[in-house]
């Protein structure tokens, strides 16, 4: 791959929020009363390992993109290891 392209994919990965592995965010627009299902993988059709209610601590891993929609790989700040996807729709950088 050429140089520029290089910098354009890192660019457009460092632009979409999941280009840095490791980063904190937070889950934001579930709702007062829904809560957002941690998957065990990227799409609706994996299991819901459990529910996630807005303000919860994360640590965003990587994204990906599934039948148009980015799903990010992500743990429970408090407890890492617990993991699983969630819709990057729902992910703040607060």
């Amino acid at each position: 791959m050429h140089r520029p392209a290089i910098t354009a994919l890192l660019a457009l990965m460092l632009i979409s929020g999941c280009g840095v592995s490791g980063s904190r965010t937070v889950v934001e627009g579930a709702g007062p009363d829904e809560l957002l299902k941690l998957r065990a993988g990227p799409g609706l059709g994996y299991n819901v390992i459990l529910g996630l209610p807005d303000g919860t601590r994360l640590i965003r891993r990587d994204c990906v993109t599934e039948v148009g929609q980015l799903w990010c790989r992500v743990s429970l700040a408090d407890a890492p290891g617990i993991t699983g996807h969630v819709s990057e729709d729902y992910l703040s950088d607060r």
